[in-house]
């Protein structure tokens, strides 16, 4: 009997995966790719220093999937995160977890991630050429068949690996979503998902820079009032407005982005109540009672934060601080408790982490990857409509998509 031929469009995350275990389950394996190297998304994961996954059972994994969660059961079960981290350690790439779970290489270098990925393709005896494909081609409603820009290759199984839409300079050009829908497969609208938020409020270009940590955030819809997410964190001002972990989660949360649906506010001081923050307020300034309070506030906050929450209480910053009334004092502790960045919109798809929608997964089979519309053709990764927060979960779904369809593709 001879070895099935199995091609993987897309050297991402999902790509490799799959091209090395087809190739481990006796496939001969081809892997396109249409850049020169493979994995250059995974250069830019977390920061350069590649969040390869959550160490977390696969419980907690599930719940941290925003889009589609049911779906991943199967994957999760067949390759888990503690499975991600052993192969990495078996392929020679230590490990190391940090804050919430989260594994990176102990090099801290995305390099090394890709570097061993790669050499995990190629050592486990699948090729990787760099060609640009056209068109999945069907024989008898089978995917059979894959056209680059140079060559047609025969094959008896097709899995597309090809990303979503986020850092298209990476590659991530939407090229799956074009094969699916040739195919028959409906796309799901597709919308940044983990990308920044962007603010009209003028004091977000005085902050910009502002890193904050140890904060409580809030993701308020107005138009219905209610509270639909909330975190603890870390955050960022920018030139446009905010970033960081805890508002690219909150991202993932907002549908229908229209001006002035959606607002977060931030909880500066967590630890402290109102009446405590208030007492530590009247300390500072009774410590500085003959100083302007633009320059007795230095323990209580940020520097570049002192002049917008003046501004904002339309405080005086050269007031004294033994002539701070009550309600100035209020207003200061309340905006320090309840601070609110007003959102416009969300930054382009283009610096999005991750592509929210993609391939509807009632059109996959989740415990093969194959296409229950086409015989012999598999999805993996971004392309799907699985997305989840920020913490090494979406190259965990990279990964078990990857070796399920990998797995499959070869039998």
């Amino acid at each position: 009997m001879k070895n099935k031929k199995v091609i993987v469009i897309g050297g991402g995350p999902a790509g490799m995966m799959a091209a090395g275990i087809a190739a481990q389950n006796g496939a001969d394996v081809i892997l396109i790719e249409k850049n020169e190297k493979t994995g250059r998304k995974l250069l830019i994961t977390g920061k350069g220093r590649c969040n390869i996954t959550n160490f977390c059972d696969n419980d907690e994994f599930i719940s941290n999937v925003m889009t589609n969660p049911r779906f991943m059961y199967s994957a999760i079960n067949a390759f888990s995160t503690y499975d991600t981290v052993a192969f990495f350690e078996q392929l020679g790439l230590p490990t190391k977890i940090e804050r919430g779970n989260r594994v990176f290489p102990v090099s801290d270098k995305a390099m090394d991630v890709c570097d061993t990925m790669r050499n995990f393709v190629l050592t486990s005896g699948a090729k990787i050429i760099n060609e640009t494909v056209k068109a999945i081609i069907l024989k008898d409603s089978v995917a059979s068949c894959v056209k680059t820009n140079v060559n047609t290759y025969e094959c008896d199984s097709v899995i597309v690996a090809t990303g979503g839409l986020s850092y298209p300079k990476t590659g991530s050009t939407g090229d799956g979503y074009t094969f699916a829908k040739s195919l028959g497969h409906t796309v799901n609208t597709l919308k940044p998902s983990l990308v920044p938020l962007v603010s009209d409020d003028d004091f977000c270009k005085e902050l910009q820079g502002l890193s904050l940590r140890n904060v409580a955030i809030k993701l308020i819809d107005n138009n219905s009032k209610k509270e639909i997410y909330s975190d603890f964190g870390e955050m960022l001002f920018t030139h446009f407005g905010v970033s960081g972990p805890t508002v690219l989660s909150a991202s993932a949360h907002m549908n229908d982005m229209e001006e002035g649906k959606y607002s977060i506010h931030i909880d500066l001081k967590p630890a402290l109540d109102h009446d405590t923050l208030d007492k530590r307020l009247l300390k500072d300034l009774n410590k500085n009672i003959n100083k302007d309070i633009c320059n007795s506030l230095f323990e209580l906050m940020p520097k570049s934060l002192i002049p917008v929450v003046l501004s904002l209480c339309l405080i005086n910053p050269h007031t004294k601080c033994n002539c701070v009334t009550s309600k100035q004092r209020e207003c200061i502790v309340n905006l320090l408790k309840d601070f609110e960045v007003r959102i416009k919109d969300f930054r382009p798809l283009d610096e999005a982490i991750i592509t929210s929608g993609g391939v509807n997964v009632n059109e996959i089979d989740p415990k093969t990857m194959e296409s229950k519309l086409v015989k012999s053709l598999y999805f993996a990764g971004e392309v799907i409509d699985v997305d989840a927060y920020t913490g090494g979960f979406n190259l965990q779904i990279a990964f078990s998509t990857g070796y399920l369809s990998g797995k499959n593709s070869a039998l």
